[in-house]
This record gives structure tokens, sequence and C-alpha cells, in this order.
């Protein structure tokens, strides 16, 4: 095995070009139209939920996808060949070369190798698609019953979806945006919490370590210090970037360079985490 050294520059060119966010909000919040703040040209929606409606005034392009398998060959077709794979596993060289031939005279590959940016919305709709895909597996039935085995269908989801993040997540030169539906939860104390929803527990566990930013997306208001405050009856919507914000809402930043909350603006966010933009001094709020 041939090893490849990385220079300071080279990685400073790679950091500047790509990066992985996780951007999580309740429903209706308007995270679909966080797209028409990317640039259209570079940009390309992998559309799980057919939630197009709310921007289709946008003009970039979306690939509708119906299956948790057609998101799968659509990860390898984007980030190509993982080399620590068996040859002929779903991420695997051969299985790449098929799907290749599969489309070849398509133009799928070009399109796709064209586009910076790749939008998924949603990965809650993802997690679903890939839990129906699980409880159709063998792993999902007991071998000595032949019944349904739930712990084996939630166990082969987790698996499954967190390979097909971290592929799309390795992707060269592609910044990858997942987004998903946040939602409150209240325990039997009465305490509350905000959670991503996904099918199982694996993937929403494990995503924030796969992404190199969280960002929860809420409407907020302003107090009469002129701080933002979390109010789910405003207008206003801000993009929450920081873990251990005053709200308890996800989020994380691996760049340092983000304020507790930014305006929603994916475009100008991500020339942000790149240094492509002036940060200025964190804002308490």
């Amino acid at each position: 095995m041939a090893f490849r050294i990385i220079t300071a520059d080279e990685r400073l060119s790679a950091a500047e070009n790509k990066t992985s966010l996780a951007i999580f909000g309740p429903p209706g919040v308007g995270k679909t139209t966080l797209l028409k703040t990317l640039p259209a040209e570079e940009a390309v929606c992998l559309d799980l939920e057919a939630g197009m409606k709310s921007v289709q005034d946008w003009r970039g392009d979306s690939i509708p996808v119906r299956s948790f398998t057609d998101f799968r060959d659509l990860a390898v077709l984007i980030g190509g060949h993982d080399p620590a794979q068996h040859p002929q596993s779903w991420y695997g060289a051969e299985y790449h070369a098929w799907l290749q031939q599969q489309y070849l005279g398509t133009g799928i590959e070009d399109f796709l190798a064209r586009k910076r940016i790749v939008f998924v919305d949603s990965i809650t709709d993802l997690t679903r698609q890939a839990m129906a895909y699980a409880r159709q597996q063998p792993e999902a039935f007991s071998e000595r019953t032949g019944k349904p085995d739930v712990r084996g269908a939630y166990g082969l989801l987790g698996r499954e979806v967190i390979q097909a993040l971290k592929h799309l997540q390795h992707a060269r030169g592609k910044t990858v945006i997942f987004v998903g539906v946040l939602e409150k939860v209240t325990d039997e104390f009465g305490a509350t919490t905000w959670q991503p929803q996904m099918e199982g527990t694996k993937a929403g566990r494990e995503l924030p370590g796969i992404v190199d930013q969280v960002v929860s997306m809420q409407l907020f208001g302003r107090n009469a210090k002129g701080d933002w405050t979390l109010d789910e009856t405003s207008a206003e919507r801000r993009l929450v970037c920081r873990s251990g914000n005053p709200w308890g809402l996800p989020a994380k930043d691996r760049s340092g360079r983000l304020d507790v909350t930014e305006p929603p603006d994916l475009g100008a966010l991500i020339a942000k985490i790149d240094g492509r933009a002036p940060a200025h001094p964190a804002t308490p709020s």
C-alpha cells in the first residue's frame, strides 16, 4: 500500500472546499428553504420526503429518492468506492464499477461530479426508508423461529444508515448537509429536551461524531435587553451553532468560528466555517 503525504497547503485547501453539517429543526420552521441560500448551480438536493413545494422557485437541481437502496447507490456514485471495504460489498470497488456500468450514458456521474454541495432532505426520512429496508432483510428474522426480530431490524438500520452517512461525509470535495426533524421531548418528571427525530437510537447518537458541525434551527424573539430568546410563536429564524447554548439545543462547532446563533443563511455560514468570511467576536446569544 502506498501512503500519500498531504501538505499543510493541500489540507487547508481541502478544508476550504468541503465540510459536513447536520441541521435539525422542528417541522415547519423552514429547514428546506435554506436551499435558497445556497448557490443553485453548485448544489443538488437529495429529496427523500417529496418536500420541494416550499422551494419550487429555487433554480437548483434535485433527485427524488424513494428507497434506502437508491440512496445508498447515490452515496456510492458520489463518494466512489471505499478501499477499506470488501470489493464485493455495497461500498466496494466491484459494486462501484457495476453501478458505473449501469448508469453509463445517463450523465448522472458527470452531473454529480459537478455539484459541490449535497443537501440531504431529510435524514429523518432516510432512517424511515432504511427501517423499511431492514425489515425485509434476513437479519430481521429469527433464525430459530423465522418470525420477525425487531432488535435485528433496528441493529441493521443503525449500521446501514451510519455507513451511508460516513461514506457521503468522506466524499472528496463535497460539502454535505444533512437536514432532520427536531422534536421536543418531555420526560415523566416534566424535564424538556430537544432531540433529533430518527428511527432507532444508533444514528441519532453517532451522527454528531460523524459531521463537522451540528446546527439547530429555531424561532427566536428579543427580550427587553435585546438578547435572543427562544420563542416558538415568533417568525424570526436563527441557527444555533454552539454546544452549551442557553436553550439546550443540539449544536457543535468544530471550526470554532461561529457565534452562538447565526442568521439562517447557509451560504454565509459555510463561508464563515471555511474561513472565507470575516469572523467577528462571539456574542453571548
